[in-house]
């Protein structure tokens, strides 16, 4: 059992739980993942390792409700358990030599771009951030994505936080006043990722996503997680998450990603809070 030692809301669907966990805690690095359980007989599910406190051997993790399993995660608050914990998983990021990075993330995926522009702050590169957002009401780790980087510009789809706008256009603003950059690292979801991609090849510099498709057990033995990279089959468990951009199948990965929205629904239908009902007891 691993015991939940704090537990946020940031908006109704996105929550951080802080976890003991002093194995994975000791290990974990940039881009790295874990494999976890709120239950025993619960779906294990990879979620990034968003931060890590070694002296005080906490993983923590930020999520979106969105599903059966991350709803019944969604569930718990601090003193609560989780039924398994495996990690850190995956292959860290390679940011060693970047000196000028742009961090870009898409929604949820600020949670896992979040720790890469910390690793690259804290090294002394130049990094500015672009968080995107749907609307204000759902922006969270302002404060914190501000702290690890020298630059940081929130936008919304609906411009209800004062700049209206896609990271994309941000981007491609920064790239044609003249910024330069050793690394574009791009997180959120997999058709932002893909225009990221598409917005910075003429400027020729490299970018970096992070791929979390469909997972079983995280060590590349399932190979439900199978990406096609550069014309090859690769598992994003073992060969990723991060990968080139300009390598990546976008529009196979969205598809897989598909193949089971009728199965996700069904389940999430189907599920019965075990928390329901306690109330009169």
């Amino acid at each position: 059992m691993y015991k939940i030692t704090e537990a946020r809301r940031y908006n109704p669907s996105v929550k951080r739980l802080t976890v003991e966990a002093p194995l994975a805690a000791r290990r974990a690095k940039p881009g790295q993942f874990v494999m976890l359980r709120a239950t025993e007989t619960g779906e294990r599910i990879p979620l990034t390792i968003a931060d890590a406190d070694r002296a005080a051997g906490t993983v923590t993790v930020i999520f979106q409700e969105v599903g059966k399993s991350t709803k019944l995660l969604g569930a718990l608050e601090a003193g609560d358990t989780l039924s398994d914990l495996a990690g850190p998983l995956g292959t860290p990021s390679h940011l060693d030599g970047v000196k000028r990075a742009c961090v870009i993330g898409g929604g949820l995926g600020c949670a896992i771009a979040y720790p890469q522009a910390k690793a690259l702050h804290t090294q002394g590169a130049h990094v500015d951030m672009i968080a995107g957002f749907r609307s204000q009401e759902l922006i969270f780790m302002e404060a914190d994505m501000a702290a690890a980087s020298d630059s940081l510009t929130v936008c919304t789809d609906d411009g209800s936080n004062g700049r209206k706008g896609l990271v994309t256009e941000v981007l491609k603003g920064y790239l044609d006043e003249g910024r330069t950059y050793d690394m574009i690292i791009a997180i959120g979801p997999l058709v932002m990722m893909k225009f990221v991609t598409l917005t910075a090849k003429p400027y020729g510099v490299p970018v970096v996503v992070s791929l979390n498709p469909i997972m079983v057990d995280g060590t590349g033995m399932c190979g439900g997680c199978r990406v096609t990279v550069g014309g090859q089959v690769k598992f994003a468990c073992v060969d990723g998450p991060d990968f080139d951009g300009y390598q990546v199948d976008f529009d196979e990965a969205m598809r897989r990603n598909r193949m089971y929205t009728d199965h996700e629904a069904r389940a999430l239908e189907a599920h019965v809070c075990k928390l329901e009902g306690q109330a009169d007891v």
